[in-house]
């Protein structure tokens, strides 16, 4: 599974929010937004949207405001930012809904279903790696995402 731009963009922005943790004052939006690049400042609201309703941003409002972790960056790993806004089903997943009609279509069912369970191996092993990876970990050591494409 490769990661969307929304999965990515909110990892980056509860980065920011880790670096920042402990600062009374809340980091705007436009500051997460161009510190990484991020051109779409509307989707970028959306997605801390999402966070903030799993709970792992709270906002403040008004010309001064702007988003805070609202957890320690130690309790808070790369599975739960992907999760809030992603969800936590296996996408990509194919279950038979038909019976196959002939030898060449069980053959065909047979390379989807090894297909199917190499796929299932690789999200697995993906969500290990996620869920032992914590934004205190990354801000820590100062090592940028890296993706296993």
């Amino acid at each position: 599974m490769l990661f969307s731009a929304r999965a990515e963009y909110a990892c980056l922005a509860m980065l920011e929010l880790a670096a920042q943790y402990g600062n009374p004052k809340p980091v705007p939006l436009a500051d997460i937004a161009n510190k990484h690049g991020i051109s779409s400042p509307r989707f970028l609201v959306q997605i801390l949207i999402q966070l903030n309703k799993a709970g792992l941003v709270t906002s403040t409002r008004g010309a001064a405001g702007g988003y805070h972790i609202a957890k320690r960056p130690a309790d808070i790993t790369l599975a739960d930012v992907v999760a809030a806004v992603e969800g936590t089903e296996q996408a990509g997943t194919r279950t038979r809904e038909r019976k196959p009609a002939s030898a060449l279509a069980v053959a065909l069912d047979d390379v989807w279903e090894r297909v199917r369970t190499a796929h299932e191996e690789f999200l697995a092993k993906q969500a290990a790696i996620l869920k032992q990876t914590t934004l205190a970990q990354l801000v820590e050591s100062g090592q940028p995402l890296q993706y296993v494409i």
